[in-house]
C-alpha cells in the first residue's frame, strides 16, 4: 500500500509552533505529508497551488486555520463555496483549527477538527489519520437485544417481552426437568440478559394475571420462583412446539392402544422431556380423558382411560 499524500496548508507564522511537528507525526502514521512547498506566503495562491500543483495526486488537503491564517487572503478571499466544492469533488479537504478563531462560513459544512492543546492532540491526530485513510471507527452495529429482534408474538395480547418470558420459562421447566424456575436461574438466562428488571416483573406479572404462570413470593424480596401453568403450556405449545398436536395424539393413542401408562416410557416412546409428557398429561386429565397418580420423585401413572379418549382415537383412525 502506497503511503497516501497529503499537503498541508498553512500560514508561515504556524509553522514552528504546530506545522513542522504535525507532519512529522502524520510521517510516522504512514501519510506522505508535503509541507515546504505548501507554505503559504505573502502573494501565494492556495487554488494556484491546489489546481496547478497536483491535486489528482493528492489523498487530502489540510488546511491549517489559526487565528493568523483566517486573516490571509488565501484564506479569507479564495475559499469560497465554489472553491471548497470544487477541492471536495477531487479530494478530501480536511481544515484542522488551532487557535480560538472563527472558521470561515465555506468550511463550516465541512468536517473540521479542533486542536485544543498544540503539545498534545493525540486523539485529535487519530480522527485526522481516519479521515485521510478513509477508516470508518465506528464500532461495528451489533445484533439487537432479543426482546426487540425476536419474532412477533404467536400468542395473541403478548408484547414481545411477555412473550420472551413465557418461552424462557417453558423451555427451561421442561428442558430442565424442573418442577419450578428459580428467580435467579431466570434472570441469568442469556435472553433475559438485556431486559431491565422493573421490565421483567412487569411481564411476569402480566403472565400471572392471564394463568400462564403463577409466581412463588417470599418476604424480602418481589418473587422467589416462577411455575408454569398447564394452560400456559397449552399456549406455549400450540404457538412454538411444531408437532404438539402430533405428540399428543401418540400420546393418547400409546395410552388407549398399548396400554403404556407410565409418564417415563411414555416420554421415551415420543422422545419429548418427561416434563412434556406430565403436562399433556395434566390437560387430558382436566378434560376428564384420564385419572393419574403421581408420585414423590416425579413417576406418574396413568390408572384410568375414558371411554371418551378411547373414541377420540378410534374415530382418528
Amino acid at each position: 500500500m502506497n503511503a497516501p499524500k497529503v499537503f498541508v496548508s498553512h500560514a508561515s507564522e504556524d509553522k514552528d509552533r504546530f506545522v513542522v511537528e504535525f507532519a512529522r507525526r502524520l510521517r510516522e502514521n504512514g501519510v506522505d505529508a508535503w509541507l515546504d512547498q505548501w507554505e503559504m506566503k505573502p502573494g501565494d495562491s492556495l487554488v494556484d497551488k491546489i489546481f496547478e500543483e497536483g491535486l489528482k495526486e493528492a489523498r487530502a488537503v489540510i488546511v491549517v486555520l489559526s487565528k493568523v491564517s483566517v486573516q490571509k487572503p488565501w484564506v479569507r478571499e479564495e475559499l469560497n463555496t465554489s472553491v471548497v466544492n470544487r477541492i471536495s469533488r477531487g479530494t478530501r479537504l480536511i481544515p484542522v483549527v488551532i487557535d480560538d478563531c472563527e472558521v470561515p462560513e465555506s468550511l463550516r459544512s465541512t468536517l473540521w477538527q479542533r486542536v485544543d492543546d498544540l503539545t498534545d492532540y493525540s486523539q485529535s491526530l487519530q480522527r485526522i489519520l481516519s479521515a485521510i485513510f478513509d477508516v470508518d471507527d465506528k464500532p461495528t452495529i451489533g445484533e439487537p437485544p432479543a426482546r426487540f429482534s425476536g419474532p412477533a408474538p404467536l400468542i395473541s395480547g403478548l408484547t414481545r417481552v411477555d412473550d420472551l418470558a413465557l418461552r424462557v420459562i417453558a423451555r427451561v421447566q421442561i428442558d430442565e426437568d424442573v418442577g419450578l424456575v428459580d428467580w435467579d436461574r431466570l434472570r441469568a438466562e442469556p435472553a433475559l440478559q438485556d431486559v431491565p428488571q422493573q421490565e421483567l416483573f412487569d411481564s411476569l406479572d402480566i403472565l400471572e394475571q392471564h394463568y400462564y404462570v403463577k409466581i412463588g413470593r417470599v418476604l424480602g424480596a418481589p418473587l422467589s420462583h416462577v411455575v408454569l401453568t398447564d394452560y400456559g403450556f397449552q399456549q406455549f405449545a400450540q404457538a412454538y412446539v411444531a408437532d404438539y398436536q402430533d405428540v399428543v395424539a401418540r400420546i393418547a393413542a400409546l395410552l388407549v392402544n398399548e396400554n403404556v401408562r407410565q409418564n417415563e416410557e411414555l416420554a421415551t416412546r415420543v422422545d419429548k422431556p418427561c416434563a412434556f409428557v406430565d403436562f399433556v398429561l395434566n390437560l387430558l386429565e382436566s378434560n376428564n380423558h384420564i385419572k393419574v397418580s403421581r408420585y414423590m420423585g416425579g413417576q406418574s401413572n396413568v390408572w384410568e382411560v375414558s371411554a371418551s379418549l378411547r373414541r377420540a382415537i378410534q374415530q382418528a383412525q
